[in-house]
C-alpha cells in the first residue's frame, strides 16, 4: 500500500471514531433524561440539527458511493432520533427558557468531540479535494472553539469543573 493510501486509511478511520465518539456524547443526556423523567439540563436543537446533518450527508455519502460517509451518518442519523424521541418522550409541554452566564446547559464533551470531528472531517476533504466534505465542517471547529472561550469565560457547577479552562 502506498504512503497516500496509508495515510487516506488513516484519515479515514479518524474520522470514524472521531464521529461516533461524537454521536455518543449524547447517552449521557439519554441517561439523564431517563434518571430524572425531566429534559431540564438538556438541549434539543443539537439533536434536531444533528440529524438533519446526518440524513443530509448520508444523502450525498450515497451519491458518492463513500461507505466511509454512509456508515458513519447512518450510525449518526439511528442515535439522533433515538435521543429525538427520548427527548419528546420527557419534554413537558411548555418549557421554559432561561438565559444565565453560565455554561451549566453547555456539554464540554460534545465541544471536544464536535472539535475533533470537524477538523478530522475538514481534513479528510483536503484530501480528497473535496469541498463538500470541507468546507461544511469549518463551522464546526469555529463553534467549538467558541463554546471552549465560553467554558473557560462563565463557571460551571461544582460537579462539571474543569480547571484546565480555568485561570
Amino acid at each position: 500500500m502506498e504512503a497516500g493510501g496509508v495515510a487516506d486509511s488513516l484519515l479515514s478511520g479518524a474520522c470514524v471514531l472521531f464521529t461516533l465518539a461524537m454521536y455518543s456524547t449524547g447517552l449521557s443526556d439519554l441517561r439523564q433524561m431517563r434518571m430524572t423523567r425531566s429534559v431540564d439540563s438538556v438541549q434539543f436543537l443539537p439533536f434536531l440539527t444533528t440529524d438533519i446533518n446526518n440524513l443530509s450527508w448520508m444523502s450525498y455519502g450515497a451519491l458518492k458511493g463513500d461507505g466511509t460517509l454512509i456508515f458513519v451518518n447512518a450510525t449518526g442519523a439511528v442515535l439522533q432520533t433515538l435521543y429525538i424521541l427520548v427527548y419528546l418522550h420527557y419534554c413537558p409541554r411548555k418549557a421554559k427558557i432561561i438565559q444565565t452566564r453560565s455554561t451549566q446547559r453547555l456539554s464540554f464533551p460534545l465541544t471536544i468531540a464536535t472539535l475533533l470531528t470537524s477538523a478530522s472531517w475538514t481534513l479528510y476533504g483536503f484530501r480528497l479535494g473535496d469541498p463538500y466534505i470541507m468546507v461544511p465542517n469549518l463551522p464546526g471547529i469555529l463553534t467549538s472553539f467558541i463554546r471552549l472561550w465560553l467554558f473557560w469565560k462563565y463557571s460551571q457547577e461544582q460537579d462539571r469543573n474543569y480547571p484546565l479552562l480555568q485561570t
